[in-house]
């Protein structure tokens, strides 16, 4: 049994990528899965003044422990202007002064969602692009278009982005077993 942490990128108590993760980790059988709200997590835009003066704080290292303590991460990335938002980048950052290699050899489902019909693709290239440097193993990815027309308290609606999700999910599982 694999511990598999699952977080957006996104600090909006409303994040439909959130949501798409919460949906995700449903669907997942005979792993510990750790749901991670990242809008409980605030931190201050990276400076190396800030590091200097203040250091690291609690919050930033829990976070680093936590992916440290999985296996595997379900991730799903919003997008701001056809890049990750400004937040999961500024979590990046920090987590990277911690310690560079912060996801080596950590098996990753990248997914992005948005009310779009390119559903946050250009944020998930950035971040498929990305992620290696800090040792990831990006294993699928998944992107959800128009999330509001294609997906609802069920879970994905339409059945052919339904299909292509599972596929993802399970090649993801595949790699961690």
């Amino acid at each position: 049994m694999a511990a598999i942490l699952a977080l957006a990128g996104s600090n909006s108590s409303t994040s439909i990528n959130f949501k798409l993760v919460r949906h995700t980790a449903a669907l997942i059988q005979n792993h510990e899965v750790q749901m991670l709200n990242m809008s409980r997590y605030p931190f201050p835009i990276f400076s190396e003044d800030e590091e200097k003066q203040k250091g690291y704080s609690n919050s930033l290292i829990e976070l680093k422990n936590d992916i440290a303590n999985a296996n595997a991460l379900i991730l799903s990335v919003n997008e701001h202007n056809g890049n990750p938002s400004a937040y999961f980048k500024n979590v990046l950052d920090w987590l990277s002064r911690l310690e560079r290699k912060f996801l080596l050899d950590t098996k990753v489902l990248l997914m992005s969602t948005a009310p779009g019909k390119r559903g946050g693709i250009g944020a998930l290239e950035v971040i498929q692009n990305l992620l290696p440097r800090f040792g990831a193993e990006i294993a699928s990815t998944f992107s959800l278009p128009s999330f509001h027309e294609n997906f609802n308290e069920n879970g994905i609606s339409d059945e052919t982005l339904k299909k292509q999700h599972q596929v993802a999910l399970d090649v993801f599982l595949e790699t961690i077993k």
